[in-house]
């Protein structure tokens, strides 16, 4: 702690300007609690969300997905000329989307009434002070009887031989935003939602794509049946996908990359023109200096938090991803619902059974809310199944978005849903339908006989749930 400068004596302390902190800063600014939060990149105002997150790759994947549809257009009757990707335009859309977001929530960071937004890094000196260095160098200490920790991840970097000889050949999920061109061949380590997500944009661009995945299956969490059907539409995208391959070092060659793979015994190498990391994200928590404060982390780095979101430490509390929890944008927004309820209102709320959905933004969309088949029989639930293809649907036949299917894992003894995966166009919207019906207690038989809009996509739950 650096001496001899006075203290600025705060109600609450917000370190991270995520969806959850930012939302609790602004909500405490605008209500009269005395705030500091506390940013340390004036590039990541507002969050990992809307500046390197969710918004700028989904703008990306709207680009790419035209490109897509206009190369196909032929199918659909429509007569178009060659197609090409400018690059740097489709990087000043993007760019315009997340300069406007960032500038609304800097706005709103500097007119709550009770809040201070502070540009610098945050340092714990104690359980109750933070001491803020600015880029400039100039330190302020705060202190806070309330003090809530919003740091966010990063890009994981695996300990792989040879990674860090590759210099700007190796990129992550931020970084390959800002490639000056496309990647000729651009080789992706990673099965999971970041991985798909690039490859398949990448492939729409017009680059070749390799994917290696040291498991047996895409996306390890889902039941084989759904991981199967998206490798099958990737490999239908002209991706490259190397399952159960293990990565055992990179190679700069040339002006590429070579990365080493074996898989059964036997050896291969992929050589391509830039390697995309996309192997998970680590805490953002090394400036923190948690120690000072006493506050706990897991054997990843995580900070342990229990169902109210509270530290070891009293007084201390860390939400969204830097706490271990679910990695969306809208589970950090509940965060920020729990402790506001519970630290500044009435209580009674935790993260214990919330029912939290997720999209994949590959096309056909996944969508998947509750438990999987192998969840749900790993806890022995006696489960009815249903499961029918995305072709069923009306609307799917009308727009030719056909790939997929939709499935459903109710309890055979109660009818209520007790998981939903849907891989099909416009699944990201339909799967809330399913959770609404989840939340509200209701049996799968609401779905079957609800009247739903024809010809939509949501029409295609009464075909869902017409065997129960």
């Amino acid at each position: 702690m650096s001496t001899n400068i006075p203290s600025e004596r705060y109600e609450a302390i917000v370190i991270g300007g995520g969806k959850g902190g930012k939302t609790l800063a602004v909500y405490l600014g605008n209500h009269g609690v005395k705030t500091a939060l506390i940013e340390r990149d004036a590039a990541m105002i507002g969050g990992t969300c809307i500046n390197v997150g969710c918004i700028p790759t989904k703008a990306f994947i709207a680009s790419a997905r035209l490109a897509h549809a206009v190369r196909n257009a032929g199918e659909y009757g429509i007569r178009t000329g060659e197609v090409s990707v400018d690059w740097p335009a489709v990087q000043k859309r993007v760019d315009s989307v997340v300069t406007a977001l960032r500038a609304m929530n800097h706005r709103n960071f500097t007119t709550a009434p009770a809040l201070d937004f502070i540009l610098g890094t945050g340092t714990f000196s104690g359980p109750n002070t933070v001491e803020v260095r600015a880029a400039d160098g100039a330190v302020r200490q705060l202190t806070a009887d309330k003090i809530f920790i919003n740091t966010g991840t990063r890009p994981a970097i695996p300990n792989l031989p040879g990674l860090a000889d590759l210099g700007p050949l190796a990129l992550t999920s931020n970084t390959i935003q800002r490639l000056d061109a496309l990647p000729e061949h651009l080789v992706i380590l990673g099965g999971g939602y970041i991985a798909l997500e690039f490859a398949q944009m990448f492939r729409r661009f017009g680059s070749r794509v390799t994917l290696i995945e040291r498991g047996p299956q895409l996306l390890a969490r889902e039941d084989a049946d759904v991981a199967d059907e998206v490798a099958k539409i990737l490999r239908g995208d002209g991706i490259d996908l190397r399952l159960d391959a293990r990565v055992e070092r990179v190679e700069k060659q040339g002006g590429g990359v070579t990365v080493v793979t074996t898989s059964n015994g036997n050896a291969a190498e992929i050589t391509g023109s830039h390697l995309l990391i996309a192997l998970g994200r680590s805490p953002v928590t090394e400036d923190l200096n948690l120690s000072a404060a006493g506050v706990e982390t897991d054997a990843h780095g995580f900070i342990k938090v229990n169902e109210r979101l509270e530290t070891n430490i009293p007084g201390i509390w860390a939400i969204g991803d830097v706490n271990g929890g679910p990695q969306f944008t809208h589970a950090s927004l509940d965060d920020y619902r729990i402790l506001k309820t519970n630290v500044f209102g009435p209580g009674g709320r935790t993260t214990t059974d919330r029912l939290i959905p997720f999209s994949l933004f590959i096309e056909p969309e996944l969508a998947r809310v509750g438990l999987t088949e192998k969840d749900a029989r790993a806890r022995g639930y006696e489960i009815r199944l249903a499961k029918v293809p995305a072709a069923v649907i009306p609307r799917a036949r009308t727009t030719g978005y056909t790939a997929g299917f939709m499935k459903a894992v109710v309890d055979a003894k109660t009818q209520r849903i007790l998981g939903c995966t849907l891989l099909a166009a416009e699944a990201g919207e339909m799967i809330s339908t399913v959770q609404m019906a989840m939340v509200a207690g209701l049996p799968c038989t609401a779905l079957r006989d609800a009247v739903l809009t024809h010809p939509t996509m949501t029409e295609g739950f009464n075909n869902l749930f017409a065997n129960f």
